[in-house]
């Protein structure tokens, strides 16, 4: 079965949106509901890392917006770091989800506003179709990974997106460096 790319990518935005909200309304779910948030996130932005933005870039030219959108998977992710070290009953676990809330939420205002429309129009649906199938295949790979794990090809493919040259030749660590200097 064929599932536009745009579609799938539009449907994890509002499963997202629908554990915010039973994390902020149902705090006793917190300490299995986080986790399950937090894989879906990273799969997520893996599958669209790897398979989307090179895409969005090469074929319906939103080079600027993949950027942009790098630096806040990037921002996402840290967020989620924290989120994960809280205590789901504290105050402080309050804050570090509004946060992670406001961060997403705005991402994907935006990534439904401009890359994702402008995919519609310049990328044919057979080629979309194409797309979702590989999104869905990547993020399957990806759950079950949580924030912080990515591998170095992860990081190689979100230095690309990001505009990092001479990724290839970096070590895990000096890539992790650079990714973290160019999307704060």
């Amino acid at each position: 079965m064929d599932y536009d790319v745009v579609d799938l990518i539009m449907s994890d935005h509002r499963e997202v949106e629908r554990l915010f909200d039973e994390l902020k309304n149902h705090p006793e779910k917190r300490p299995l509901l986080t986790p399950v948030m937090c894989s879906l996130l990273v799969a997520h932005s893996r599958a669209e890392e790897a398979e989307v933005y090179p895409v969005a870039r090469q074929e319906a030219g939103e080079t600027d917006e993949v950027e942009h959108s790098q630096e806040e998977h990037a921002q996402a992710e840290r967020l989620l770091i924290k989120l994960s070290a809280c205590d789901p009953a504290s105050p402080e676990y309050d804050r570090a989800l509004e946060k992670v809330v406001e961060a997403v939420t705005h991402h994907v205002e935006e990534e439904e506003s401009t890359v994702l429309p402008g995919m519609k129009a310049r990328i044919p649906e057979a080629r979309r179709a194409e797309l979702g199938r590989a999104f869905a295949e990547r993020r399957t790979q990806h759950l079950g990974d949580m924030p912080g794990q990515a591998s170095r090809e992860d990081l190689l493919i979100q230095a690309r997106n990001a505009g990092i040259s001479g990724a290839q030749g970096m070590s895990k660590a000096e890539l992790k460096k650079e990714l973290e200097k160019a999307t704060s």
